[in-house]
């Protein structure tokens, strides 16, 4: 992955390459994975296009393309340098919970999506009827379990920001 560490850490970088390629073979473009755990995975704040260009050794076209794909699902933001015309990124805190935040609209779709195909097919004693059902209660328990568990994992990680900061400050 280069060195997107900023020192020769063997170990961060295999585990950043692990990640990239779980990703990739779960779905995410290549070049996307990789961007995003180089931002993951650097000891530096933020990373500039530049930066990531030269660490992973891709073109800035790239870089602009990962950063179209990362940045709306809240994997990615651009943040301020004073003193710098360039953008810089950083993968942001609060991620994960963003990300599965926005599946709620997903799951509520494919509740509704169930309900449709019930409607449609009419006899609930059907294998159709039976796997939308399941369907349907599957997406409803989801939708319903998803947004409070969020919700204590956000309590909980502030929680633990709260005390780790007290503890360097004191």
């Amino acid at each position: 992955m280069g060195d997107c560490m900023g020192d020769d850490d063997k170990r961060l970088r295999e585990a950043a390459e692990k990640l990239a390629l779980i990703l990739a073979q779960g779905g995410m473009q290549k070049t996307t994975a990789r961007v995003m755990t180089c931002l993951l995975f650097s000891r530096q704040e933020t990373m500039t296009a530049a930066d990531l260009c030269a660490v992973l050794q891709i073109s800035s076209g790239a870089v602009s393309g990962a950063v179209k794909q990362l940045a709306p699902s809240g994997l990615l933001e651009r943040v301020p340098a004073p003193g710098s015309r360039r953008d810089h990124y950083r993968f942001p805190d609060g991620a994960w919970a963003t990300l599965m935040s926005q599946q709620n609209q997903l799951l509520a779709t494919m509740g509704e999506v169930a309900d449709q195909g019930l409607a449609a097919a009419g006899d609930p004693s059907t294998p159709a009827a039976r796997r939308l059902t399941e369907m349907r209660d599957f997406y409803t328990f989801m939708l319903r379990e998803l947004p409070p568990l969020i919700d204590r994992w956000r309590t909980e990680f502030t929680a633990k920001q709260s005390e780790q900061e007290a503890r360097e400050a004191g």
